[in-house]
């Protein structure tokens, strides 16, 4: 009997030392599945009216994922249809000059600043006469003098008007105008861009992973709400220990197998880095020794395995 136990204890230590030296092997050559990521928010803010998909659903490229409903756009597109109407009617007016009106409103004025010079002549002609006579005095005089040079000054006002009118409207105002008009297409075209953002759209072929917000929700410019993987975008990320990492190369393939399935595929090295965070390492790499730098290697299948079946985080070991 005493030796039946001794024999079962004895199998179980060789049993334990075998796994934890198996272990130790696998470790520094086992690796993780795992697909490029992507992320999606929102552009502009608003409240999610629908979302169309699910967590785990595969999506194509130009698929409706959500739709957020921002009621200001159609208030801030009719401000901007509006400043295109102002700024249209102004650089028509620029481009038109003035109307029959408006010449007919300068003529008059000025048909009026002559009939006011030439009472102030004939009243400046008379009292001269008289002031070379003495029969008025100095302060008379120079009033009546004041009146005529007032009456020409608004003469010249009036027909230089006349002339602005009859030429026509300045370059500059023309070019005024066509900046407004410019800057109200703008507005516009923004609008119009952020009346596009209401719809968040697949940008590639690829399956949604987590969905952080329900409807009913605000969603805010910049806030991830879809996050997700490119479909065929497998690689494989391995963690090797300082004292391995001079055995791989960039470029070089490898032999890789599924340790369940028993698959094999071949890949190629595109980077190699280090792993400098703690986390990261303890992680990854829990048997580490503490003196060793871990590296992490990035390794892309080399024939097609689009057909073949892959889980994120499943296990994947270098022959």
């Amino acid at each position: 009997m005493k030796s039946i136990k001794i024999l079962i204890m004895s199998s179980l230590v060789l049993f334990s030392v075998s796994s934890c030296s198996e272990n130790e092997k696998i470790t520094s050559n086992r690796g993780k599945v795992k697909f490029e990521t992507i992320s999606i928010s929102g552009k502009i803010a608003g409240r999610i009216s629908k979302i169309y998909v699910e967590e785990g659903q595969q999506v194509k490229k130009g698929d409706t994922l959500a739709f957020i409903d921002v009621p200001e756009v159609l208030a801030k597109m009719m401000q901007a249809e509006g400043a295109i109407m102002s700024a249209q009617g102004q650089l028509e007016m620029a481009f038109n000059g003035a109307t029959a009106e408006q010449l007919s409103q300068v003529n008059q004025k000025l048909i009026s600043a002559k009939a006011q010079l030439d009472f102030a002549q004939e009243s400046f002609n008379r009292l001269e006469g008289m002031y070379k006579d003495s029969l008025v005095s100095q302060q008379q005089f120079d009033e009546v003098k004041m009146k005529l040079a007032m009456a020409k000054a608004q003469v010249d006002a009036v027909e230089a008007k006349k002339q602005e009118v009859t030429k026509g409207t300045r370059s500059e105002q023309i070019s005024q105008a066509k900046g407004q008009l410019n800057r109200a297409l703008g507005a516009k075209e923004e609008v119009a861009v952020a009346s596009n953002e209401k719809y968040l759209i697949a940008p590639i072929d690829m399956s949604i992973e987590t969905i952080s917000l329900e409807e009913g929700e605000l969603l805010t410019p910049g806030y991830t709400l879809f996050n997700g993987y490119k479909r065929n975008s497998v690689y494989f990320r391995f963690t090797i220990p300082e004292s391995k990492i001079y055995d791989y190369k960039v470029e070089q393939e490898l032999n890789l197998v599924n340790p369940y399935t028993k698959e094999e595929y071949v890949g190629r090295i595109v980077a190699i880095k280090q792993l400098a965070q703690y986390a990261d390492i303890t992680s990854t790499s829990p048997l580490y020794e503490l003196d060793e730098s871990i590296y992490e290697l990035k390794v892309v299948p080399v024939t097609e395995v689009s057909d073949r079946p892959f889980y994120l985080n499943s296990t994947v070991l270098i022959k």
